[in-house]
């Protein structure tokens, strides 16, 4: 198979020549942030896209030169970068704090920031006041939030006041303590149904985008094919317009199982680990520092 550089994917209907190289969202060119407008014309033009999460300047600035168009500051930073259980207990401050570092640390990315539990959920002002200091405060450029016909008061609001929202439906995991786990979601014919309702809230609602988590595979492609916003697949099989990972999942930071959805592209913690024992060797043994690491 032949490899494909950033500079070189040109997906989409409208052609492989320059003017198709700046619109497309992954390998497109352009100094200017991507928009919900790209977003919305990815769709149009049958382009599939990919968005990873990110919480800190320096992994971010990685993926924004990678040519990731969407970066999202996931509440997951509970799980794997805060040391939480799960991602209820994270909050605004960390969710500001984590999200103002990631906008500093890239130049085209649109930056999603999540709306973390207990910021939302009180009714459509709380949610407005929230979103409002994730755009003011921390730069970003859309709030994601949970939930589907419960969740549609709120996205509407946002989006009157003039702040994107993605949503998000399928296995909603600020909800943890509800399922009693993290069950897949919308199998058989009720629970199936009661997703596309959720999914067509969001959108008659205003969200420009919907996160499909834990969903089978052909209801998914339903959903997509149902939408005319952009659905973002993860554990959702491969017909989403989208795909999302938990980056350390992705890169193999994770330490033990990952979901059975996650493909590991590299192995990070195992090299991590092999640097770190490398140093700390040098060091006990006086290899390092040497004159070369020295000043004079």
């Amino acid at each position: 198979m032949t490899h494909v550089s950033p500079a070189q994917n040109q997906s989409g209907s409208s052609g492989n020549g320059p003017a198709a190289a700046a619109k497309a969202l992954y390998g497109g060119t352009g100094s200017r942030r991507i928009t919900v407008r790209d977003i919305s014309a990815a769709k149009e033009r049958g382009e599939k896209w990919p968005m990873l999460t990110a919480y800190d300047a320096m992994t971010a600035s990685v993926f924004d030169q990678a040519g990731i168009p969407v970066m999202l500051v996931g509440d997951s930073m509970g799980n794997c970068h805060l040391g939480y259980e799960s991602t209820v207990p994270v909050t605004m401050d960390e969710m500001t704090l984590l999200s103002a570092a990631v906008v500093r640390g890239t130049q085209r990315a649109l930056i999603v920031g999540d709306l973390p539990f207990g910021s939302y959920q009180e009714g459509p002002v709380q949610a407005l006041r929230n979103a409002t200091r994730l755009i003011k405060d921390a730069g970003v450029g859309a709030v994601k939030l949970e939930g589907g016909e419960r969740s549609a008061h709120q996205i509407e609001l946002l989006v009157q006041a003039g702040i994107p929202v993605m949503a998000h439906v399928g296995l909603t995991p600020q909800s943890v303590n509800a399922y009693g786990g993290y069950p897949v979601q919308g199998r058989g014919e009720e629970a199936a149904q009661q997703l596309l309702r959720d999914a067509k809230a969001v959108q008659d609602a205003g969200a420009f985008a919907v996160v499909l988590e834990l969903v089978p595979a052909e209801l998914a492609a339903e959903v997509t094919r149902s939408l005319h916003i952009p659905t973002v697949g993860i554990g959702a099989g491969p017909d989403c317009d989208a795909q999302v990972l938990v980056w350390t999942d992705m890169a193999g930071m994770t330490d033990g199982r990952v979901p059975r959805f996650v493909k590991q592209y590299a192995e990070l913690r195992q090299s991590l680990g092999d640097a770190a024992r490398a140093f700390a060797e040098d060091v006990v043994g006086g290899a390092y520092p040497t004159a070369e690491h020295s000043f004079r």
